[in-house]
């Protein structure tokens, strides 16, 4: 499929974001915080409803509520960030209902706004100073609204990591080293959240892999250009595979995997998305442009049995 019928297909160009706000203090100066969640994460938004307590040291868990029989963790978006509220300004506040990497979520906030359409192109890598808040690893992106206004597009894998949600689930008993499956050669994996890419690179490590990794599609290119110079046309013997994110600044994961596509020098080279975007539609399409699989971050045992079936 060509880039221009790739990109009519599934608007690869742009993405949906669900505009919301958060009002703070900077001192004792208010301002609006305008922060961005992909649209493909977020089931609904609702209005705060009645909170039960949950046994935990973490301030900005509020405690968990019932959604239609599904308890939810409800996490206050402001302390998460590290924002102080401006309580003048705070009337009435609103949750946002999330489902990513197989987990549900609510997040308070005090305003949602409108879904914004954003070109790509016009998304930015998060780079703040090491004193900044919200820190860099909370914010995946940065873009322009209405004019000169920015908005960060919020990182939520992160917070997975920090509350540790894996533990709402039934747990599995980890494969035996000797049940890992291991591979020579390299595996190229990119993806822009700091902590998915050091569970990616951890697991590949397991599996024998020499890793490369990139933080979004334009350096993902820029590396596999490196990584041709260095093999040439032995390039396909060495580079085994290559793990891409969908949602990235810069490039997207699709856009990625047209480029790819496109060069006879790494078509071959077999993709697996692994996106904490979990609808079937997005898994279908990406599945029916031809990457060689489509999984749901992260679940380590389904990474490796996936990546086994892929190389055989």
């Amino acid at each position: 499929m060509t880039e221009q019928n790739l990109n009519t297909a599934l608007n690869l160009g742009e993405i949906e974001l669900v505009d919301f706000r958060i009002f703070g203090l900077q001192g004792d100066q208010p301002y609006e915080g305008i922060y961005g969640i992909n649209v493909s994460k977020v089931q609904e938004i609702i209005m705060m409803p009645e909170i039960f307590e949950c046994p935990t040291n973490l301030d900005y868990i509020l405690g968990v509520f019932d959604l239609r029989s599904t308890i939810i963790p409800l996490i206050d978006l402001s302390k998460w960030l590290g924002i102080v509220e401006d309580e003048s300004r705070v009337s009435e506040k609103v949750v946002v209902i999330t489902e990513f990497s197989g987990v549900k979520m609510g997040f308070v906030v005090h305003a949602a706004k409108r879904i914004r359409r954003i070109d790509w192109g016009d998304v930015e890598p998060a780079a703040f100073s090491s004193h900044s808040t919200p820190s860099k690893d909370k914010v995946t992106g940065t873009t322009k609204i209405d004019g000169d206004k920015m908005m960060l597009i919020l990182d939520l894998e992160s917070i997975l990591n920090d509350l540790e949600l894996h533990a709402y689930k039934a747990p599995k008993p980890p494969k035996e080293k000797h049940q890992i499956k291991q591979f020579d050669g390299i595996a190229m994996f990119v993806d822009d959240s700091k902590s998915a890419r050091m569970i990616i690179k951890r697991t590949l490590l397991k599996m024998g892999f020499k890793v490369v990794e990139a933080v979004d599609g334009k350096d993902g290119l820029a590396k596999l250009e490196m990584l041709y110079e260095q093999y040439q046309d032995k390039l396909g013997q060495n580079l085994r595979l290559i793990v891409s994110d969908v949602e990235m600044p810069k490039m997207d994961g699709y856009h990625f995997f047209s480029k790819i596509q496109e060069d006879p020098r790494f078509c071959q080279i077999p993709v697996l998305f692994n996106s904490s975007i979990c609808d079937d539609y997005s898994a279908q399409k990406a599945l029916d442009l031809g990457v060689k699989g489509y999984l749901v971050k992260f679940d380590p045992d389904r990474f490796i049995d996936e990546i086994a079936k892929i190389l055989g």
